[in-house]
């Protein structure tokens, strides 16, 4: 009988001591001590931070631009006070239909995107015209494209350069240059972008943010009359420029003055009716006035007899007669029966802009035979303008211009005309105004002035005007009584640097005496280190100053002119350096230290951006207002008593508009008597009312004052500055604020050399930044 039999048992194996295949430790190999356990091997992965995330798609829709258009108009002109043209209308939708798809409407993110679109142009400094051809505008949406992620703006999204290496979610800024653009190239709000920079917290002396802008790097704004808006210019300035940019130069100044007199409150009319307002003037309500309405020259044709209100600048013709011109034409003035308004508070020269009240009379002789040649467009019409008042254009205040730094006034339909336009390079008013203004009261904090110095002809050849020097400046150094003295934050030293020509063949005016007359200066500079250490220097020459003067022999060279070449003032510049070294040697203190700015004629200086702004000219402008002013017929005695003013003339009694020198001394109550106001006083006035209405520095013909045509921007007054020197020795010092804008002159620093006489005696100006206001010292 069979049995079966079992199966064998294998026979046991022994075990292998090392299952993993990975060879054991080893120095040849460098394999670990403890083997990795196949199944428990785990890929490597990478941090979650490094992980790039998957974007949901989004199907792209084609969005026409007028089914936009109404949304588009809510979010930029309504909300933001902006205006889109078609070109970016049509960018717009573009980017929506494909960004967003067919959930722009419903969802809603569309208006999101819009939203960030338009702050992001804001910050940018762009124009109120949004145009989608810019640069600016398609960087914008090149920036939104990265973060955008379903149709959605994804939050804490990185748009800089300085965050693309930012693992976390804090985020490092990198530090930079005190930017007063107060922005990130294309910030978005939404995106945790702060406008606070590491610079507010590095930068606490207030000499950081004194800024001085030169007349060939300041930009030039063209007014658009079309669009009315500036607009920076695209073509580059030259001193050699095409002919036609001498008649766009006065053209930009009427078309300035024009806009500016369209607003004021007097030429706007009235959105009731007529019937409405006679209703009200007979109840005493509401007292009716009369709209003012400008005529072109050209439509005075055909109407003989009738009054109009001219706006022109004042010419002189071939034939010798005074006219006045338009961007129309040209008519003869009759100035037989004019008065100007004010009597005594202004000048009128050739070369101003000016409102003339008259009786335009037709000329039926020649004249008139004549007339059909021009048609009067472009030409002088027949006939004259019987003028009875003549009177300079109103000015507008810096705050009307510009606007204030009230953040409320971003979202307001009625505010400020050009408030994100920069005309200086600084940033726009809306778009940094809140910041420069927080930054200046954190560093203003203290009650003691932030004054700047103001001190013109600093005739070196004179002895005298450097021992003048040394009074000032031992003024603010310091001094056994005064240990712990307020330094400037700035000295402001004008030419003339010589009382004669120099380099023009003038006996001891010449190159090697002019650069002797700096080391002279150098070494007084040297006795006052602590103070040079701890301010600015900036030097503003004059017409007797190289290089001009070498072929100008001192008469008016053309504006803006170059600072003093480097060739003479080396001297100076080491005398600051040695006290740099020697007080604050290796150990840095606080602050910034000394330095010292060769600027142009004219020239800018700026304070926390556009928080404060000075002009300063060194010019003669009293002497050539006297030679070249127009003399009116004075009024008989019967004309006296009745007294006609204009109405756009400035009114006496109104204290808004009035000079702080206007303002009548307190006086009892039973006095009847009237402040008599001196000479000096009246000239004061009557120059910073005539400069602050033309809104110009040399509102003067070319052939009186010559100018670079492509640079004649930087003498422009609009807006006005914070502060203006007119720095004329032939006339008195004085501070006079009007309309807001304080004009002050300095005059002579030695009062021996100057038209009073008095020997011993220096004068300058202080200007405090904090408060707004300027004072005339003399010392002894």
């Amino acid at each position: 009988m069979a049995t079966a039999r079992r199966p064998e048992k294998p026979s046991a194996v022994p075990a292998n001591p090392n299952p993993n295949p990975i060879p054991s430790s080893s120095p040849a190999f460098g394999t670990p001590v403890h083997p990795i356990h196949p199944r428990r091997t785990a890929p490597i992965r990478a941090p979650p931070a490094l992980v790039p995330k998957a974007k949901s798609t989004v199907l792209p829709i084609l969005l026409p631009p007028a089914t936009l258009r109404p949304l588009a108009f809510r979010t930029f002109t309504k909300k933001h006070n902006l205006t889109l043209t078609s070109s970016a209308l049509q960018a717009l939708a573009t980017f929506i239909g494909k960004h967003c798809g067919s959930g722009w409407r419903e969802e809603g993110l569309a208006e999101k995107v819009l939203e960030e679109v338009a702050k992001s142009w804001k910050k940018c400094g762009g124009q109120v015209i949004v145009e989608g051809d810019k640069d600016v505008f398609q960087g914008i949406l090149r920036t939104l494209e990265g973060a955008m992620d379903g149709g959605r703006v994804t939050q804490g999204s990185t748009l800089g350069r300085q965050s693309s290496f930012n693992f976390g979610p804090e985020q490092t800024a990198l530090p930079s240059r005190p930017a007063l653009d107060a922005v990130s190239s294309f910030g978005m709000s939404s995106l945790d972008v702060q406008d606070k920079d590491d610079d507010e917290e590095l930068l606490k002396d207030p000499r950081e943010w004194v800024k001085v802008i030169g007349a060939f790097e300041q930009p030039k704004q063209v007014y658009n009359v079309s669009q009315r808006h500036f607009e920076k210019s695209t073509s580059k300035p030259s001193l050699f420029p095409n002919p036609a940019h001498k008649t766009e130069l006065f053209r930009q100044r009427y078309h300035i003055v024009h806009q500016r007199i369209l607003r004021n409150e007097t030429f706007q009319t009235p959105t009731f009716s007529a019937a409405r307002s006679a209703t009200l003037s007979r109840t005493g309500s509401i007292a009716t006035s009369q709209t003012n309405t400008i005529t072109p020259i050209a439509n005075l044709l055909g109407r003989t007899g009738s009054s109009h209100l001219l706006l022109g600048m004042l010419v002189v013709s071939p034939t010798g007669a005074l006219s006045l011109s338009d961007l129309t034409g040209t008519i003869v003035l009759d100035i037989q029966h004019a008065r100007p308004i004010p009597e005594t508070g202004a000048y009128f020269a050739p070369g101003m802009i000016v409102l003339v009240e008259g009786s335009y009379e037709e000329d039926n002789g020649v004249g008139s035979s004549n007339l059909g040649g021009t048609g009067g467009i472009g030409g002088t019409i027949g006939g004259k303008f019987l003028a009875f008042s003549v009177g300079h254009p109103p000015a507008e205040r810096r705050t009307a211009t510009l606007g204030g730094t009230d953040e409320t006034d971003k979202s307001s339909l009625q505010g400020p005309a050009f408030g994100w336009t920069d005309f200086l390079g600084v940033g726009s008013q809306r778009a940094t105004g809140s910041r420069m203004n927080r930054i200046a009261t954190n560093l203003l904090t203290s009650t003691a002035p932030h004054n700047i110095v103001i001190a013109s002809d600093l005739h070196l050849d004179t002895p005298s005007t450097l021992s003048a020097l040394r009074t000032l400046l031992r003024t603010y150094s310091p001094s056994p009584t005064n240990s712990n003295p307020i330094y400037p934050l700035a000295i402001v030293l004008m030419g003339n640097f010589s009382s004669k020509a120099t380099l023009a063949g003038v006996p001891g005016a010449g190159s090697i005496e002019y650069k002797e007359h700096f080391d002279a200066l150098a070494s007084v500079l040297s006795e006052f280190q602590p103070l040079i250490a701890h301010t600015s220097l900036i030097f503003v020459p004059g017409d007797n100053d190289a290089w001009p003067s070498a072929f100008s022999a001192g008469a008016a060279a053309p504006l803006p002119r170059k600072p003093v070449p480097a060739l003479f003032t080396s001297r100076i510049r080491r005398a600051v350096a040695e006290a740099n070294r020697e007080v604050w040697g290796t150990g840095r203190l606080h602050g910034k230290e000394g330095e010292v700015v060769w600027t142009t004629n004219p020239t800018r200086l700026s304070w926390f951006g556009v928080k404060g702004e000075m002009a300063i000219l060194r010019d003669d402008l009293l002497g050539r207002l006297h030679r070249t002013a127009i003399r009116f017929p004075k009024p008989h005695a019967e004309e006296e008593e009745d007294e006609d003013e204009l109405p756009f003339a400035p009114h006496t009694q109104d204290l808004t508009h009035a000079m702080d020198l206007d303002l009548p001394p307190p006086t009892t109550q039973h006095s009847t008597a009237t402040p008599t106001v001196d000479a000096d006083t009246q000239t004061a006035r009557a120059l910073t009312r005539t400069i602050l209405s033309q809104a110009h520095l040399s509102p003067f013909p070319l052939p009186q004052r010559p100018l670079h045509w492509d640079f004649a921007h930087s003498l422009g007054l609009y807006p006005l500055p914070t502060c203006v020197v007119l720095a004329d020795c032939d006339a008195p010092p004085f501070v006079v604020k009007y309309c807001g804008t304080s004009v002050m002159n300095p005059g002579s620093l030695d009062l021996g050399s100057g038209r009073r006489g008095r020997e011993g005696r220096a004068a300058w100006v202080e200007f405090d930044i904090r408060s707004g206001v300027g004072v005339v010292r003399e010392e002894g």
